[in-house]
């Protein structure tokens, strides 16, 4: 959530900004509600100042033997207009925030301008896109042929886009899964197991509500929200508390099952992993002081990387334009690996930093060695990797051409050692 002094103080710059996301916002509407809350706070603390006159007034006339029932009757008169303004105070400070939470973030500007992911920009590129001698398969051919991936059943027990990994196909999840987070655990990263259900509180605090409502999971009953991300939960483990300079950066690694509605997303990626309702993740989370965000930026990202590196799989890095830029999220890249049978990257992370948006929302503060002002942290995440993606990446590119799949060199040892995938 934007600081609304900020707001006010770099208007123009926040309207471009938020044009260049393409985004639609009441800035006026927004302007006029923050006039009306703070006539009204002046209002009201002058009523204040008068009562408190007042009642000073009472215990002057009451020592001096007086008539107090005039003063008596301004005291009520000036109690409850303050009541009626404190209503009326309530309501615009309310009005005000549910606007502020709708407000996306202000982009870097470093970002470039652009409508939509066409007009992103390649950052680099890592290792030569592997083209195999005979006709590559895709990843739910390969997985069908070797019974890892059981689709049907998957949708049986539950609806369409959930799947069930079967022998080796499980196994192989649980590989990756082992050794992201132990490759992640190597660069310093504490390793976090988080609930997978939270309350919309966590959800305000990392920007998936209210806007984004309709893409998440909810448990009416219970009142939670099954996590689209571990982001949420690791995050908001901070919430509402003030970190000792000391603490920071906080670097977090969690693996999480990941349950979104992907509204909108009909006749997108139907078939295979690529966009399923429940997915598994490495996420990479750190908490850090405004001046160390770029950095630690920088180096979650070359994290995120170094897991593609040591699978040996090509990919290149995004920078994401302003129109593609998510909600809460000042700067992107985007980590795409190389899919052979497509012919064409795809996203496999995203790595972000939020400046101090998302802790506004959630108040993760800290203070500064023997200061006493406390100061907004600054968030940054990134998947490290979304798991799915990486097991549908190793198919197709170690497949061969007898339907087999060659278990990469860097997971073997979670394996038991099998260096092959076969029937």
């Amino acid at each position: 959530m934007l600081d609304i002094k900020y707001i006010i103080a770099n208007l123009d710059e926040v309207k471009k900004k938020t044009a260049d996301r393409k985004a639609q916002f009441d800035f006026d509407l927004l302007i006029s509600i923050d006039e009306k809350r703070k006539s009204l706070q002046a209002e009201n603390d002058l009523l204040k100042s008068e009562r408190n006159r007042v009642s000073k007034e009472i215990g002057a006339v009451k020592k001096a033997g007086g008539d107090i029932s005039e003063v008596q009757a301004k005291m009520r008169e000036a109690g409850d207009k303050i009541a009626a303004i404190d209503i009326e105070l309530s309501s615009a400070q309310t009005e005000m925030t549910e606007m502020l939470m709708t407000l996306p973030n202000i982009l870097n500007d470093e970002v470039p301008v652009g409508g939509d992911e066409e007009d992103n920009e390649l950052l680099r590129t890592w290792g030569e896109p592997k083209e195999p001698s005979f006709e590559a398969k895709p990843h739910w051919d390969i997985a069908d042929g070797l019974g890892i991936l059981d689709f049907e059943r998957g949708v049986k027990i539950s609806k369409s886009r959930f799947t069930a990994y079967m022998g080796y196909g499980a196994k192989l999840e649980r590989a990756l899964i082992n050794f992201m987070l132990d490759s992640h655990a190597e660069r310093g990263y504490q390793e976090v197991l988080a609930p997978y259900l939270v309350n919309a509180e966590a959800m305000k605090g990392t920007g998936q509500l209210p806007k984004f409502e309709e893409d998440l999971f909810k448990c009416e009953r219970d009142d939670l929200y099954l996590i689209p991300t571990a982001e949420v939960s690791v995050t908001n483990l901070y919430s509402n508390e003030i970190l000792d300079e000391e603490a920071l950066p906080v670097k977090h690694c969690s693996f999480s099952a990941c349950f979104r509605r992907e509204a909108g997303s009909h006749g997108k990626d139907v078939r295979g992993l690529i966009r399923q309702h429940q997915f598994n993740k490495v996420e990479l989370v750190k908490v850090t002081k405004p001046e160390d965000s770029e950095s630690e930026l920088q180096e979650l990202l070359e994290s995120a990387e170094q897991i593609l590196q040591k699978l040996k799989l090509p990919y290149r890095v995004m920078t994401l334009c302003s129109g593609d830029v998510g909600f809460s999220a000042a700067k992107t890249f985007d980590i795409e690996v190389w899919l052979p049978s497509q012919k064409v990257y795809r996203e496999i992370s995203s790595c972000s930093t939020f400046g101090d948006f998302q802790a506004r929302r959630a108040s993760i503060r800290f203070r500064r060695k023997g200061e006493k002002k406390i100061e907004f942290a600054h968030t940054i995440n990134g998947s490290g990797l979304a798991v799915g993606r990486t097991f549908l990446a190793i198919l197709e590119n170690y497949q061969n051409e007898d339907g087999s799949v060659t278990v990469p060199e860097v997971l073997r040892p979670y394996m038991n050692g099998l260096e092959v995938i076969k029937i």
